[in-house]
């Protein structure tokens, strides 16, 4: 079965735990919307942060990654500015990179940027990540900061032709 994105949800906790080892220690599930006080070890701290997930729907679109049951990755599509972060955050496991799943998810929530009023989206990574500016660029990025920059800034404008093309898959 291919992946799909998926709305939060607790019926993926081992699956989800599984991934989140596979990182390692600390905050860096980019797409997650993890805070370093989330107890999401729990069945009931995992219930209550996939709960703030899912009601803070008008800030922010929240999807995970997941195939055959599996949770890949995650992508979230902030729907204010953060001149920091962007409007999308994505991370991908160790173990499922370099299957073209961060990209097919980008383009996949562009698709649901458009609707909320999103002429144009901002994304940001850091230079020494040449496979998520890879993403970007796939996407449409187009680069605002300079190449010695240590943090890269990418506009993707949205169109409607990404909209009718999305809609033909």
């Amino acid at each position: 079965m291919p992946p799909t994105l998926v709305v939060p949800t607790v019926r993926l906790h081992h699956a989800w735990l599984k991934a989140h080892a596979e990182w390692g220690a600390g905050l860096h599930e980019d797409g997650f919307g993890l805070d370093a006080t989330d107890d999401v070890s729990s069945p009931e701290g995992f219930a209550t942060w996939v709960a703030r997930l899912s009601g803070n729907a008008e800030r922010a679109t929240c999807r995970w990654i997941v195939e055959d049951d599996e949770v890949l990755g995650a992508i979230a599509l902030r729907h204010v500015l953060n001149e920091q972060t962007g409007h999308i955050g994505y991370g991908i496991r160790p173990s499922s990179r370099g299957r073209g799943l961060a990209t097919w998810a980008l383009g996949q929530i562009l698709v649901e940027a458009r609707p909320l009023g999103m002429d144009r989206v901002l994304l940001v990574c850091l230079a020494d990540n040449p496979a998520s500016a890879k993403t970007i660029e796939r996407n449409g990025g187009m680069l605002e900061t300079t190449a010695e920059s240590a943090v890269l800034r990418y506009w993707i404008t949205l169109d409607a032709t990404r909209q009718d093309v999305a809609s033909a898959k």
